[in-house]
């Protein structure tokens, strides 16, 4: 078998429009090896700059050079002209205005200790956990003392004194439930804020 001859090769077939709206000869340049393994025909050149105009209109996902000052989340989408937080859409690198009041997003946490579960609440998850002697955190749920309240009621059943209650199944299926997502509590809050900053605009 004879080895494929330089005319063989793949040829870019693109076609520039000028200013004057003059169409060029096709390209003619030897096909790029990393389009041709994407099923694309294009010479090194068009390929980067189909690349370049890709990224302008969709970003490449990517972590942040620091967090968000919005909402702490370290994903981030890097454009051409600048990166964007991937969860509140913050510019990364504008300071908020210092008039703009901190964003509040309630939660009720589960946090396991000594084979117990505490059920409490906070608004201020990150200073209230610091302050608990816990093993581990097991699950946010977004609301505030009045769902706090109804949980307590919902498994008073298995309540072991206040707020710490037995590792009953019914409480670890909901537990459970509120994990399957398989998403970090702490990413999960941080979501929420960023929708609580994106909705206060």
């Amino acid at each position: 078998m004879t080895a494929p001859t330089e005319t063989d090769e793949p040829r870019c077939g693109v076609v520039e429009l000028s200013l004057d709206a003059t169409v060029s000869a096709a390209c003619g340049a030897p096909g790029d090896p990393v389009g041709a393994s994407a099923g694309l025909v294009l010479c090194r050149r068009h390929l980067l700059l189909a690349h370049e105009a890709v990224l302008g209109e969709v970003g490449v996902t990517d972590p942040l050079p620091s967090p968000c000052i919005a909402c702490g989340s370290r994903l981030g989408v890097r454009y051409p002209s600048g990166w964007l937080c991937a969860v509140c859409e913050w510019r990364h690198g504008e300071i908020p205005d210092d008039d703009v009041a901190p964003v509040r997003v309630d939660v009720v946490y589960y946090l396991a200790s000594r084979g117990l579960v505490k059920i409490g609440t906070s608004s201020n998850p990150r200073a209230r956990l610091a302050q608990i002697a816990h093993e581990e955190l097991l699950a946010f749920e977004r609301g505030g003392r009045a769902l706090e309240q109804r949980r307590h009621r919902e498994f008073a059943a298995c309540r072991a004194g206040r707020e710490w209650f037995e590792r009953a199944p019914e409480l670890l299926e909901h537990i459970e439930g509120l994990r399957a997502e398989q998403v970090d509590p702490w990413e999960l809050h941080a979501r929420w804020r960023s929708e609580a900053l994106a909705r206060r605009g």
